[in-house]
């Protein structure tokens, strides 16, 4: 029997190789998890036994990830998407929550002698069922860059309500374990106190934290700012708790209050670690509670449940977004990317096991085929447009549609400039172009922003610049050039990539963040990269040069010397204790050579720091700086400041030293 400590420690190193095996797999940390927990459960391995303190942490994760969705609750979002989350989303929930009531009670009827299937665990299996993992197909749809697609739109809509709609399941699935004598009473009373709560938190308690957290802000304290962040989360759970209610509905009412504040983008951030972790927690405690051996045995019947809820989910929302008048192609991308169980589902079917609502027996089978179709929805998602050109006859022909559109609006024109993305840096250079009377033509999958754009006369179409055929479509071997003006480095090596291979000598320019992927950039074909942070820093630096008095010839020398550099001078900064997580940027780190530095009395030449990976920006030698050479030959005492990656200067230091 390990320790808290060696549990603790047991249950994180298994965390740390669980979730880098399967980042290195391209797939969501989650369910590194999950397979975390069911190899070093009870069931397998046995060397993690449930306990309370281990159920404690993962309540405190569903306590932080409801905080967490508690701020996306804002009622603007919430009215601008109301037909898709309480119509569309609304009518996935409880259709699924009715089709498992119906399932019960068939089974009751027809294979009572077998199986026993109440009403009320039916009820609580529908409400598991219905839920669709937000982490995987929100990650996805980023990765895809399909959040603002018509299919994107939709799956965030109903991926809003599923979570919206765990709140009152959290209510009624342990008021429905209560004795049946009672159940209209115990489900009102149950009601009454939600509303009584809810109505003190959000009226009383939407003032006393907006005037509080302003008090606490301007003590300019992060400590104490964060201090009083928990203070908040968990004493809304508290009082929940105290009222008969659950601690994840505290904490949702306390994430909706400070989403109404001006510092809810700060708490995102400061509560993300803490909802990361505790949260990973959970999913171990979920994959611990899964029976490998029951499951082997009951093979058939976990592929039963794991194939018809995908299957009849699948089907569902297919046909409902259908209904609420989507095509077919967007139908049924919308149904293969929520079909999958969610996150939230295994919260409601622990719950429905703590209160002794359903057999274990079912529990165990359920959580396998829940587990399995998460695992297996990073795949499905992936290989959606396959899907959907093979399920949806039109899909073909309403991309035929589109690309003849984008063909028929740049077939006249000739040394256009195709622009990818035509968000505000796209519209700005479309801007700049029209007024040089130079053509272009912008591809965007936005689709309110495209119609907005071509209503104004804007040559702009729907398309994916990532994809062969929108690019032919749009002239690419009749264009002057391509500009990518999105910051996304996987998105533009795939144009890149299709640029090379279409017209090898059309040149491209690609915006970046920073100047991190800048040599990556440029190594895939990239004639110019733009780093905006770089781009910004030489604006800032000219303006305050041309102010305090020097030859604009001269500030537009220097400039222009630094960008065909390929800002060299400027890459790397100084990093602080405010820098975490930035060890991928090129950094500058000064080491002071001491008396035994083994470096000292050796050129530069003879040193191999650049096969660490990092080179040397300047010496300082006394006050003044030295010419940097292979024949500099450093001395005690000199401050040699490196430049590379956190792992490339760490190595050259030591070689230095």
């Amino acid at each position: 029997m390990f320790s808290s400590l060696e549990l603790t420690l047991l249950l994180l190193g298994s965390a740390v190789l669980g979730v880098v095996a399967f980042r290195m797999m391209h797939l969501p940390p989650m369910l590194g998890y999950l397979s975390v927990g069911i190899v070093i459960g009870p069931h397998a391995l046995g060397l993690a036994a449930e306990s309370e303190s281990s159920h404690a942490l993962a309540e405190f994760g569903v306590v932080f990830l409801m905080f967490s969705i508690g701020l996306e609750f804002s009622v603007p979002k919430f009215l601008a998407m109301r037909r898709i989350v309480f119509g569309l989303g609304m009518a996935q929930v409880l259709l699924t929550i009715a089709a498992a009531v119906l399932f019960g009670w068939l089974i009751n009827t027809q294979l009572s002698a077998y199986i026993q299937l109440s009403w009320q665990a039916a009820f609580a299996l529908g409400g598991a069922l219905a839920m669709s993992s937000t982490a995987i197909v929100s990650k996805m749809l980023t990765e895809r860059l399909e959040l603002e697609s018509a299919h994107g739109r939709k799956i965030i809509g109903i991926l809003l309500f599923q979570d919206l709609a765990v709140v009152p399941m959290l209510i009624l699935i342990p008021a429905l374990a209560k004795p049946q004598d009672h159940l209209f009473e115990t489900l009102a009373w149950a009601g009454a106190k939600a509303v009584i709560v809810l109505l003190l938190l959000l009226f009383i308690g939407q003032k006393l934290v907006r005037g509080w957290l302003t008090i606490v802000v301007k003590r300019r304290s992060q400590e104490l700012f964060m201090l009083n962040l928990l203070l908040i989360t968990l004493g809304a759970a508290w009082i929940t708790e105290r009222a008969g209610l659950s601690l994840a509905l505290g904490a949702f009412v306390a994430g909706m209050l400070i989403s109404e504040t001006e510092y809810k983008h700060q708490v995102e951030e400061d509560i993300k670690p803490f909802r990361d972790v505790l949260l990973g927690l959970f999913f171990i405690t979920v994959g611990m509670l899964l029976n490998l051996r029951l499951v082997l045995e009951n093979w058939w019947l976990v592929l039963l449940l794991l194939c018809a809820p995908v299957l009849f989910k699948f089907a569902l929302i297919a046909a409902l977004t259908k209904l609420f008048g989507a095509s077919t192609g967007v139908s049924v991308r919308t149904g293969l990317a929520l079909a999958q169980a969610g996150e939230f589902g295994f919260v409601l079917l622990n719950l429905a096991g703590d209160t002794r609502l359903m057999d274990p027996f079912i529990i165990q089978v359920v959580l396998a085929s829940m587990v399995l179709s998460m695992l297996i929805a990073p795949l499905v998602i992936a290989k959606s447009d396959q899907i959907v050109m093979k399920l949806a006859s039109n899909e073909w022909m309403m991309q035929s549609l589109a690309l003849t559109k984008i063909a028929t609006r740049t077939m006249a024109t000739q040394k256009h400039v195709i622009i990818a993305g035509f968000g505000r840096s796209g519209q700005s250079l479309a801007t700049l172009l029209a007024e040089e009377k130079i053509a272009y033509h912008a591809l965007d999958l936005d689709p309110e922003r495209v119609q907005e754009a071509q209503t104004a006369g804007a040559s702009v179409s729907y398309g994916d610049a990532a994809r062969r055929e929108s690019l032919i479509a749009a002239g690419i071997y009749r264009a002057s050039a391509v500009v990518i003006t999105y910051a996304s480095t996987p998105s533009a090596l795939r144009v890149l990539h299709l640029v090379h291979e279409l017209a090898p000598t059309l040149p491209v320019i690609v915006r970046s963040h920073d100047d991190t992927d800048l040599d990556r950039l440029k190594a895939a074909g990239a004639a110019e990269v733009v780093p905006e942070l770089m781009e910004g820093s030489l604006m800032l630096a000219s303006h305050a040069l041309i102010m305090l008095g020097v030859p604009l010839r001269r500030v537009v020398h220097r400039v222009q010397a630094a960008r065909e550099a390929r800002y060299a001078s400027l890459r790397g900064y100084f990093h602080g204790a405010s820098d975490v997580g930035d060890d991928e940027l090129v950094r500058l780190h000064s080491v002071t050579l001491g008396e035994r530095a083994r470096c000292t009395g050796l050129a530069l030449g003879d040193l191999d720091l650049a096969g660490c990976g990092a080179e040397v920006a300047t010496i300082r030698r006394g006050r003044g700086r030295l010419e940097v050479g292979a024949a500099t030959v450093l001395e005690a005492g000199d401050v040699v400041v490196l430049r590379g990656a956190a792992d490339a200067v760490a190595r050259a230091e030591r070689l230095l030293r």
